[in-house]
């Protein structure tokens, strides 16, 4: 639940390590499925791929149910068995939270700006990767607010189907108040409507409290 390549200067790779991993227990295992690291890079001979970098000729949808249906889930549900499900889920909260509190402050240092139309420059314009993994519309573009409709949202569709509506909420969703609050106090997002939590569509809202 982080924006415009160009607007906010991150490249494809920091890109996606900030917004595609929801929770510290994902953060470790999954970046590896987005970023090749630098390391690796540097040990390339000149002109020459490496194989890590070779086209997986997945679709948006594989990478998902893989990255989470295959990995993440499993893990957290399994935790979650052993714990007392209300404790584990507000934990899972707090520690989307924190997580969606260091994105934003991230996005606020390298954005030109600190300002509505920064935030939701992505929105306006998606990138091919949001393009693919989520449906929505602008309902409302003004000076100190901003709504989109989501009628379609591939994280949704993943968790749902793997019975982890709940977990998805809790580490995806969650954490988008956070995030905007971590890039300013000014911004605020108002939200009672997720495709998560199994209804039609998510509003999101952002206003800008000057």
């Amino acid at each position: 639940m982080e924006f415009n390549e160009n607007v906010m200067g991150l490249d494809r790779r920091k890109f996606l390590r900030t917004l595609i991993v929801s929770c510290p227990l994902f953060c470790v295992g999954g970046m590896g499925l987005f970023a090749a690291s630098g390391t690796e890079k540097k040990a390339q001979k000149p002109g020459k791929k490496h194989k890590f970098l070779d086209n997986s000729k997945m679709s948006y949808e594989q990478v998902f149910d893989f990255a989470f249906a295959g990995f993440f889930l499993p893990i957290i549900q399994n935790l979650g068995d052993e714990m007392n499900k209300g404790d584990y889920i507000e934990a899972l909260k707090r520690a989307a939270e924190a997580a969606g509190r260091r994105s934003g402050q991230f996005m606020a240092k390298r954005a030109p700006e600190i300002s509505l139309a920064t935030y939701t420059a992505i929105m306006k314009n998606p990138d091919p990767f949001w393009q693919h993994v989520l449906t929505a519309e602008i309902v409302e573009d003004k000076k100190n607010a901003f709504e989109i409709k989501v009628t379609e949202c591939l994280w949704a569709k993943t968790f749902r189907n793997a019975g982890a509506g709940e977990i998805g909420y809790a580490t995806i969703c969650y954490q988008d108040y956070a995030m905007c609050q971590g890039f300013s106090p000014k911004l605020k997002m108002i939200r009672d409507k997720t495709l998560m939590q199994g209804r039609e569509y998510c509003n999101h809202r952002w206003v800008w409290e000057a």
